[in-house]
């Protein structure tokens, strides 16, 4: 398949890229390369899938010197024209569109750029899968669409209504924009709520590599809600695997679907929202102890109280992908966090 990955120079996009070449499949990736965390980590992820050009000049292709079936563009969803035109030359199979503008704490400080990216960039994708023909568009959204919601496991069959960061709510509004283009255009899409994804190549602004580089440096981590939180740590490997398997089947309307009580995980369009999480929550603390001990270092802990936009816990029920797709998360976090920080070690020479 001819299949289009947008924020190829991203964590995931990274793998995913990595993945489907292996598979010989036929890759574009797109990415800005935006400054929101270090672009030399981005440059890095380009360079480990060929890319070996410094500056990737914009909107042109380039060729992956490592997959001869991997080309690189550099490109804002938000640029429509360029978008359209792309897609109108390549007449891509699929679509996964994993770009976005991320970060829960990031939406307070700057609203605007998650409008920008994660809504107007969205709509231009779904514009474009829907005048050139794609079979199938899969889309990251995000477990932070559970806002206030308290009961647990997080299921995709409950409501999602009350989001409590800019950030989950362009991404519930990703999920409604495209149920409207698959009633309206039978457009198949997947949406993906990812639960904390973690691994070699992740993002410095998550969890895992902000304490590896505090306990490394000595400098204290800064630990939330007084260490009261769960998580749902998902290794990289894990999400990948459940999305290349997505990529190869598109949905197809729910025959049993009731419009007197709306599924929201499914409908009477070819649409499915699943959640993507490893379905076992671990306790902060207890992440943290396991990357002291691989690391050999105890960390200097900070303390502090819940950060607004943020949630105590997070827990994936993840029953609808193992019965559409015989998705088995089964990377333990001690595992994940042993493989993440050789890594770590390794690209920053530590």
């Amino acid at each position: 398949m001819k299949i289009l990955v947008t924020g190829s120079a991203g964590f995931i996009g990274f793998h995913l890229v990595k993945q489907l070449s292996e598979q010989n499949h036929d890759i574009v990736g797109l990415d800005n390369i935006n400054d929101y965390y270090d672009v030399n980590l981005k440059y890095g992820r380009l360079l480990e899938s060929g890319i070996n050009q410094d500056e990737p000049i914009y909107n042109k292709l380039i060729e992956s010197k490592k997959f001869s079936n991997y080309r690189f563009i550099k490109l804002s969803l938000e640029d429509k024209n360029e978008i359209y035109d792309l897609f109108k030359k390549e007449r891509f199979d699929k679509v996964v569109n994993l770009a976005a503008q991320a970060g829960v704490r990031y939406s307070l400080e700057n609203p605007q750029s998650y409008i920008e990216s994660n809504i107007n960039g969205f709509i231009n994708i779904l514009e474009a899968c829907r005048y050139n023909n794609v079979k199938h568009l899969i889309y990251a959204s995000s477990c932070s669409v559970y806002g206030l919601n308290e009961k647990m496991p997080f299921s995709t069959h409950h409501n999602v209504d009350h989001p409590i960061s800019i950030y989950a709510a362009t991404k519930k509004s990703n999920e409604l924009m495209a149920h409207t283009y698959s009633y309206l255009f039978n457009l198949a899409t997947t949406g993906l709520r990812f639960f904390t994804v973690y691994g070699p190549w992740g993002r410095p602004d998550m969890a895992l590599f902000l304490f590896t580089k505090a306990i490394l440096e000595n400098k204290p981590i800064k630990i939330f809600n007084k260490g009261n939180m769960l998580r749902d740590f998902t290794y990289v490997d894990d999400i990948v695997n459940g999305l290349t398997k997505i990529i190869e089947k598109a949905p197809h309307f729910n025959v049993e679907w009731n419009s007197e009580n709306p599924d929201p995980a499914s409908s009477k369009a070819p649409y499915s929202i699943y959640n993507i999480g490893n379905n076992q929550p671990v306790k902060l603390l207890d992440f943290i102890e396991a990357l002291e001990e691989t690391l050999g270092r105890k960390a200097v802990k900070e303390f502090l109280p819940m950060q607004p936009g943020d949630v105590p816990a997070t827990y994936a029920d993840v029953s609808g992908l193992i019965r559409d797709f015989d998705y088995k998360p089964d990377t333990h976090f001690t595992e994940g966090i042993h493989k993440f920080v050789n890594w770590y070690r390794k690209f920053y020479n530590v």
